[in-house]
């Protein structure tokens, strides 16, 4: 790895400066850790106000309380100074346009050879064959691979992420793994043990997302007709608002299902979190557009076992397939219905899960443990000392992990019969 050498004198308090498009709750709790062990020395950018729908959708926290986050609209001049002068820039998905003051600083931070930690998703999300084009490549060349020996880092806020990059040459050996870290809810042993599933009780189900196309909700319907027909004793509560909103209700309606499903509408998302902690199952059927999915996480922190789709990046990452969660390639209705088999099947299987998968958040992926392993690798950074990553989770190494095929995604976006 190529690292900076200029260190900061013995003792020092690193400085960290993140700047973002804006601050969201899947944020929030990570920078409460950083700040919670570096005060002051933390700093977070808005680089822009956040948008009116994801205000409506409950994403917007009361930032002003925050007194590490710091305004680019408000205040550009501070914050450009804090972009030139941390020890160590980690920079997300800003929204500015590359002749912008502060993409034009970030610019010369990495060229300056001073450390910058990069976050990503997916860059050819709708298919690696988009990297042929010439105009791309030199576009892609110029924001990342030029910096293939200078200390800039990626972390892959999704599996598929390293083998975009690696397409192109960029970060090689300097790729981890990384995601989005929502509220952390522990629970007491009590607690839990109430939550998991008991021979005899109706399973409850449940799938929130936003009714659009990429998040497929018709499957979460078939999946309850599916469960009718096998006479389950189960129930479905379908969280979310959206263009599809229509399509579901009329299907709910069509398969006779309105004493089995409940579709709630838009919920805040601690409400959304209160759905989870009384089911017992959560469905997933993202498609490969989402570049994470943060309802896995919350999911699987409420004792849920998911069954999600390959697709969406989170996914390869939280869910180890038989373990703590069950995963289906693509969104196979046939293959999601064999996965959703194994859950009817036996109890224990559940009770097994449901309890893996509340401690592969608790233990490993949660904000406290990656604030953690990030505030030690800045500080090795920083400090030229030899980086020994973790063996798995936030900051362990992003291996190449094949993506969704290009057949597959051309003929669900129509392009192939």
């Amino acid at each position: 790895m190529g690292r900076w050498r200029e260190a900061p004198d013995e003792g020092a308090i690193i400085r960290i400066t993140f700047i973002s498009n804006y601050i969201n709750h899947h944020q929030i709790p990570f920078c409460d850790e950083l700040y919670a062990q570096i005060g002051e020395a933390f700093s977070f950018i808005e680089a822009q106000p956040m948008e009116a729908n994801r205000k409506n959708m409950g994403w917007d926290a009361d930032t002003k309380s925050l007194s590490y986050v710091h305004r680019l609209y408000e205040d550009e001049n501070n914050c450009l100074e804090l972009i030139d002068s941390a020890d160590v820039l980690i920079a997300g998905w800003t929204g500015l346009g590359n002749d912008s003051a502060a993409m034009r600083k970030i610019a010369a931070r990495m060229d300056s050879g001073k450390p910058v930690i990069r976050v990503s998703e997916r860059i050819y999300r709708e298919g690696r064959w988009k990297m042929i084009s010439p105009r791309g490549l030199k576009a892609k060349y110029e924001e990342h691979t030029k910096y293939r020996n200078s200390p800039v880092y990626m972390l892959c806020a999704g599996a598929y992420v390293s083998g975009d990059y690696k397409l192109i040459g960029a970060y090689p050996g300097k790729m981890f793994k990384w995601g989005y870290f929502p509220p952390f809810r522990k629970y007491d042993d009590a607690k839990l043990s109430d939550m998991l599933y008991r021979e005899g009780e109706q399973i409850r189900l449940c799938f929130a997302a936003r009714l659009i196309k990429l998040k497929h909700p018709e499957l979460a319907i078939k999946m309850a007709e599916y469960l009718s027909e096998k006479k389950v004793d189960y129930h479905l509560d379908i969280v979310g608002d959206g263009p599809l909103w229509a399509d579901i209700s009329r299907m709910i309606k069509e398969k006779g299902l309105e004493d089995k499903v409940n579709l709630r509408g838009f919920m805040k998302p601690d409400e959304v979190r209160d759905i989870m902690e009384k089911s017992h199952v959560f469905l997933f059927s993202s498609n490969y557009l989402e570049g994470w999915g943060a309802v896995v996480n919350e999911a699987m922190n409420s004792a849920c076992v998911v069954i999600a789709s390959s697709e969406a990046g989170a996914v390869p990452y939280l869910i180890r397939d038989g373990e703590n969660g069950l995963i289906f390639n693509g969104c196979s209705e046939k293959e999601l219905q064999r996965k959703l088999d194994i859950i009817i099947s036996k109890s224990d299987i559940i009770n097994r899960m449901q309890k893996a998968a509340y401690e592969t958040i608790a233990n490993e992926w949660n904000s406290h443990i990656a604030a953690k392993r990030l505030l030690d690798f800045c500080g090795k950074l920083v400090n030229a000392e030899r980086i020994d990553v973790p063996s798995s989770g936030p900051m362990s190494e992003a291996e190449i992990i094949k993506a969704p095929g290009l057949i597959r995604i051309l003929q669900e976006d129509n392009h192939l019969e």
